[in-house]
């Protein structure tokens, strides 16, 4: 029997990778292997449609589909071709964010559970294991919590800083880090002061999650931004450089 051409991609497979893009919009998941793979390829560098098509492997009408939606959902952007009028080159004007396993996820939340079952049913680290896993969830669908959790660290922050403050910053550097542990949100340890890095083991946040490719700590640096910003009486920057999310073996945050 002879077999048909079909052009319809596969959407599910044992291992889809999702890649994720930010956009004035939001966070965008993309599930589609055809968009994954023209994405791979504009992460590179410039394309022309005719481009696009010989390298992807797809007809023409299934990679003009494809432009189209991701132009408009504002993942990428066209130009005028300066050899040609009639046509045009593609290119990326949103953020990488970086990408998922839809595999890897599976592991990553049988894992927790495992490591639930092995703490005795510890409610604090079921607490974890829902809150990574809702986390995880929600990224896999492009829905980026990060402002979310950042604006309720500030705010946890402000109510915070009347249990931690001190006039002496040895002293509330010591109170800051002998919460965290107490609350088992991480151990802190001091790393530098000029400018002053904070360093967190085993931070609850984000220790445990898939490797992201940018930071996660999004809730740490809001309490630490609102914690700096009131011991100071002005406003600070807080930026996360290291994550386990990054794959670094801890988190690191710079206030300046």
């Amino acid at each position: 029997m002879k077999k048909k051409s079909n052009e319809k991609e596969t959407e599910v497979s044992d291992d889809v990778q999702i890649e994720l893009f930010s956009t004035p919009n939001g966070v965008k998941a993309i599930k589609s292997p055809v968009r994954v793979k023209i994405l791979s390829m504009l992460r590179k560098g410039d394309l022309s449609f005719d481009e696009i098509v010989k390298h992807s492997g797809r007809a023409k009408s299934t990679v003009s589909s494809h432009l189209k939606l991701m132009s408009k959902e504002g993942i990428i952007s066209s130009r005028v071709d300066p050899d040609d009028a009639r046509k045009k080159i593609f290119f990326i004007q949103s953020e990488y964010i970086g990408k998922l396993h839809r595999q890897q996820l599976q592991e990553d939340i049988s894992a927790y559970i495992q490591r639930y079952i092995a703490s005795e049913n510890d409610p604090f680290e079921f607490f974890r294991l829902i809150f990574h896993t809702l986390r995880i969830s929600l990224l896999s669908q492009g829905v980026d919590i990060d402002p979310i959790l950042y604006e309720a660290g500030l705010k946890v922050g402000k109510a915070l800083y009347e249990k931690v403050k001190d006039p002496d910053m040895t002293n509330f550097l010591g109170n800051i880090a002998a919460f965290w542990e107490t609350h088992s949100l991480g151990s802190v340890e001091v790393k530098d002061l000029q400018p002053l890095t904070i360093g967190v083991q085993d931070c609850f946040e984000c220790s445990g999650l898939p490797y992201l490719g940018r930071p996660a700590c999004a809730f740490d640096s809001g309490i630490l931004e609102s914690l700096f910003s009131s011991y100071n009486q002005e406003e600070v920057k807080v930026t996360e450089t290291e994550c386990y999310a990054l794959g670094d073996k801890q988190c690191s945050f710079v206030i300046e």
